[in-house]
């Protein structure tokens, strides 16, 4: 078995976290890849690491089961360096919240032993493709939980003319919108009041962020969907952010947003499912009347 290892280096709890690995595969046939910066940190810091072991220095590596050690930032961006390679990711939260980076740091051996066991679900998750208008090309057009416009400045609303399927459906006067998968449900897009979605939902949401009409709620639709956004601002630019990764682009910029061709896997216990989760980190039904 080939194990590839991302982290966090920016929270030391990831050293903790990778001598419990290290002292557990040190005795087992497991191949470990780390990523070079995690390598780095973990030699900085003087932790020992076992023999069989391997480096990542760019994209072309395989491996049977990747984690990823942080939060859900950093699982996002061990998805994207994963990419169409179809290694599932277990997440280790050393964060706060962590819907994709579940595994508590006093379960890691737990869930460990269900890797060793194979003893683990594997859920597909959708991704977004995300096109301009203008040719620019990025490194990573896909996203895992969302794609955001954004208003630039911090005085005047955008306007965003979003048609679907290529038909006009609205335009948002608002400070941003959120288009979201199923995954991203319970991030940007809930924080604006968008609904949660069981993350095997074969839907997208748009989710508008502080609409100058009270009238407008979010609208969930198929994902197999396009999604086509023409912003106007009173600067002449916009923000679009990817899972966190943020462009600024001219207002002649137009966005779309398709269903990608490939899905992220990810690793989950067994008997762990998405309601544990909003039960444990949203207090999701909790009545304290009881």
């Amino acid at each position: 078995m080939t194990i590839a290892i991302f982290g966090n280096t920016f929270r030391p709890t990831v050293l903790n976290i990778m001598e419990i690995i290290f002292g557990y595969f040190n005795t087992r046939k497991v191949a470990l890849l780390l990523d070079k910066e995690l390598y780095t940190y973990c030699t900085e810091h003087s932790v020992v690491q076992p023999d069989q072991q391997l480096l990542i220095t760019d994209d072309d590596f395989h491996a049977d089961i990747a984690l990823s050690i942080g939060g859900d930032g950093t699982f996002l961006s061990t998805a994207a360096r994963i990419g169409s390679k179809n290694i599932p990711i277990m997440g280790i939260n050393t964060g706060r919240l962590g819907f994709l980076a579940d595994v508590p740091v006093d379960a890691v051996e737990k869930a460990l032993d269900a890797i060793m066991h194979n003893q683990i679900n594997i859920e597909e998750r959708t991704l977004l493709r995300v096109d301009f208008s203008d040719g620019s090309v990025v490194d990573y057009p896909f996203v895992l939980n969302e794609v955001s416009v954004l208003k630039q400045d911090s005085s005047s609303m955008i306007s965003i003319n979003t048609y679907l399927n290529g038909e006009a459906i609205h335009s948002y006067h608002a400070d941003g919108l959120i288009v979201a998968t199923p995954t991203g449900s319970t991030a940007y897009s809930m924080s604006v009041g968008g609904p949660l979605m069981v993350p095997q939902a074969q839907n997208i949401i748009l989710s508008p962020i502080a609409s100058h009409s009270l009238t407008v709620r979010p609208l969930v639709v198929p994902d197999d969907w396009v999604i086509d956004l023409e912003v106007f601002s009173r600067n002449g630019c916009y923000l679009v952010t990817m899972d966190g990764r943020t462009l600024v682009l001219e207002q002649e910029v137009r966005i779309r947003i398709s269903k990608a061709d490939y899905k992220i896997r990810v690793a989950k216990q067994l008997n762990h499912t998405f309601f544990d989760s909003l039960k444990s980190k949203l207090m999701w039904g909790l009545d304290k009347r009881n």
